[in-house]
């Protein structure tokens, strides 16, 4: 565990966005997974009509 600094307040701004930079990276790589899987279904359909 770190020692508390003077600078408190900037240690909890690093938490801060620390803790942002987190919950962004997860909302991103929510997004990010289900466009892919989105776009793979769409490939499998076009791929389906093509072989009929």
């Amino acid at each position: 565990m770190a020692i508390p600094s003077p600078y408190s307040g900037v240690s909890t701004l690093a938490f801060v966005a620390r803790a942002s930079a987190f919950s962004f990276g997860l909302v991103y790589g929510s997004m990010k997974l289900s466009y892919l899987k989105a776009k793979a279904k769409s490939h499998q359909k076009a791929d389906a009509k093509g072989h009929h």
